[in-house]
């Protein structure tokens, strides 16, 4: 028995290092973006190192998560960690910006993998009674990757070299890779199915296309350039011919049937409108910590503090109610306290203290992580065995597109109303600024002392009203949120599901 509860320990390690290196390895890399392209240079290029990996990671979960119910989790779990692996040295190595988008492609594939499969193996080998405590654990490491992501890369970028922001993934992924492959064997047979080729590649192609749509948009493109238009358009048309295919499919990546489930669908959605919500504070609270406050963006993973830690609490408190209560009764909790998280985000002033802000940000947290934890359980609850990699891989992809819209829509929000509040209050001085500009590069520490006092405080209350407003609309997302979790239905943790989960985790 000892040696059982050791080896899944093993098993628990090699997952969370997995999941570790996926979740903080973009925060990182946004850390050291800067110095990386004065090194390798291509600043009109560089929204693809993040887009690259963005797009491969989105376009592989659904497809992954549903190779997965159909040969076994551990095989694409070891894929991922050895393509996240290889994309990193490659990344390591890159002499260009081009060089780099490929190289993180590679790792996006990989990550593709790793994220919805974790999820999905710890529902496989562990008792329900533990589910929820090993799930608030696992959501919990999206928390410490922001937290720490920003700081390890700023420290490694200045004491050793942007390289090895890359290289720091390699010992990591191959411990996670050998207690992996050693420890975990899968109880049950899997037999050959048909790939649904078409469906991935539309669905791929879809993906593809909104990505690429939503990051040039506006910035190297006019959003109404025939380019951008030519990418919505395809991306409407592939996105159709995925739906027709997928009602055919002998084995489609995204079963309609799923979606007929009552509580899935529910925390599908959820997961939608809770990742457009979530990046938006995310993002925005920095630049009003910088641009208004005059905080300084280098400490960007303190100035979240109390958004991390309050959501990793929340992430584990969820994961242990979920035993005790149902899903909808924990998640219209989540989703309320959510909703006057944004609401008061929504109040903040330049006159605002960083002690009000702190506040702000624990009740938003509070409300943020109970997502990460009880929605990926919620959405997997009541799956037979062969569906749960698709479920957990499709909440994960919905996640990520709700996050990848949400922050360009209120984005656009957020710079429009920035650039006509300048005009405003600077009268023509304010047409001067782009309106692409990015308010953390404006406000920064050394062009703010270059600025008049009196024109700086005209500036920083624009900013902090258009913080406002994103705020504001990005209230419309987690009102969905509450609606959709409130259609939940009675849902919750069964503890008698056939064979006992307990014998399950404790053979692995």
């Amino acid at each position: 028995m000892a040696v059982k509860k050791n080896r899944l320990g093993f098993i628990v390690a090699g997952l969370l290092l997995g999941i570790l290196i996926a979740a903080i390895d973009n925060t990182i890399v946004a850390t050291a973006m800067g110095t990386i392209i004065g090194d390798l240079g291509g600043l009109d290029q560089f929204v693809w190192v993040t887009s690259a990996y963005m797009v491969a990671e989105m376009a592989g979960m659904p497809i992954f998560g549903k190779l997965s119910d159909m040969y076994g989790r551990k095989r694409f779990f070891v894929l991922g960690i050895v393509l996240f692996l290889v994309g990193s040295m490659l990344c390591g190595t890159a002499h260009s910006i081009t060089e780099l988008s490929i190289y993180r492609a590679i790792q996006g594939i990989g990550g593709g993998a790793l994220i919805p499969i974790t999820f999905t193996i710890i529902f496989d080998i562990f008792p329900p009674e533990l589910r929820g405590k090993m799930s608030g654990m696992f959501g919990a490491v999206f928390g410490v990757a922001n937290l720490f992501g920003p700081l390890m890369g700023a420290y490694i970028t200045d004491y050793w070299h942007w390289r090895w922001i890359f290289y720091i993934n390699v010992p990591l992924g191959l411990i996670a890779f050998a207690l992996v492959v050693f420890f975990y064997k899968e109880s049950h047979e899997h037999s050959k199915q048909k790939i649904d080729i078409w469906g991935a590649a539309t669905l791929v192609g879809a993906v593809v296309s909104l990505m690429f749509a939503l990051e040039l948009g506006g910035n190297k493109y006019a959003w109404d350039s025939w380019i951008i238009l030519g990418l919505f358009a395809a991306f409407a048309v592939l996105f159709v011919a995925f739906l027709l295919i997928e009602r055919k499919a002998a084995e489609p990546i995204i079963s309609y049937d799923m979606f007929r489930k009552r509580l899935f669908a529910a925390s599908s959605a959820a997961a939608l409108f809770y990742g457009a919500a979530f990046i938006t504070a995310a993002v925005y609270i920095p630049i009003f910590v910088q641009g208004v406050m005059g905080g300084s963006a280098t400490n960007s993973g303190l100035i979240l503090l109390p958004l991390t830690l309050s959501s990793v609490v929340a992430s584990q408190v969820g994961g242990m109610l979920s035993s005790k209560m149902t899903f909808r009764r924990i998640m219209i909790f989540s989703a309320s306290v959510f909703l006057l998280g944004m609401f008061l985000l929504a109040t903040i002033t330049p006159e605002t203290s960083k002690l009000v802000l702190s506040l702000y940000m624990i009740v938003t947290g509070f409300g943020i992580g109970f997502s990460f934890s009880v929605l990926s359980m919620s959405a997997i609850q009541g799956m037979e065995l062969r569906q749960r990699g698709s479920a957990n891989s499709t909440v994960s992809f919905l996640r990520s597109l709700g996050m990848t819209v949400g922050i360009t829509i209120f984005g656009i929000i957020q710079r429009n109303d920035f650039k006509g509040q300048l005009t405003d209050k600077l009268g023509g001085a304010g047409q001067a600024i782009p309106a692409n500009a990015d308010p953390q590069h404006l406000l920064s520490p050394e062009t703010r002392a270059l600025i008049p006092p009196q024109v700086m405080e005209k500036i920083s209350s624009a900013l902090s009203l258009s913080v406002d407003h994103a705020f504001q609309w990005a209230l419309i997302p987690v009102f969905f949120a509450l609606l959709s979790v409130s259609m939940m239905g009675a849902g919750r943790m069964q503890f008698s599901q056939g064979p006992s989960a307990r014998t399950k985790g404790q053979s692995h």
